[in-house]
Order: structure tokens, then C-alpha cells, then sequence
């Protein structure tokens, strides 16, 4: 399972970052890290199972909908 993270919709809240440390992360501006590896939509590489399962919960809380579950 892969994620995509659509950086126009993306208004950085943090939510993602919350429930899935271990997959989303601030810089220290506090913007979505992924905005220094793509401009427009970043696709994430294969997930293992639990960060599989931390980016889902991440997608549902996105108050944005930013996030999708490829």
C-alpha cells in the first residue's frame, strides 16, 4: 500500500503528524516534510503493514482530505 499527499490541498494543520509520527512529519517551519521531495502530489514508496495502517488513520483525520490510500 502506497499514500499520495495532494500539497495544493495541504494546509499543514498537523493532524497527519499526530496520528502517524512515524510516517508524516513537520519540518521547522512547521510544512508537511514531503514538500521538499515534490511540488504538486507526493506518492509515497511501499508501506510496511503498521505504517500501512498509521497513514490510513492519518488520511481519515486529515481535516483537508489531502490524503489518499493508493
Amino acid at each position: 500500500m502506497k499514500f499520495a499527499v495532494d500539497l495544493h490541498v495541504c494546509q499543514n494543520m498537523g493532524q497527519c503528524s499526530f496520528s502517524a509520527p512515524e510516517v508524516f512529519a513537520l519540518d521547522d517551519d512547521g510544512k508537511l516534510s514531503f514538500r521538499n521531495e515534490a511540488s504538486d502530489e507526493y506518492v509515497s514508496p511501499e508501506l510496511a503493514d503498521d505504517a500501512a495502517d498509521s497513514a490510513q488513520t492519518a488520511a481519515a483525520l486529515c481535516p483537508m482530505g489531502a490524503i489518499r490510500i493508493d
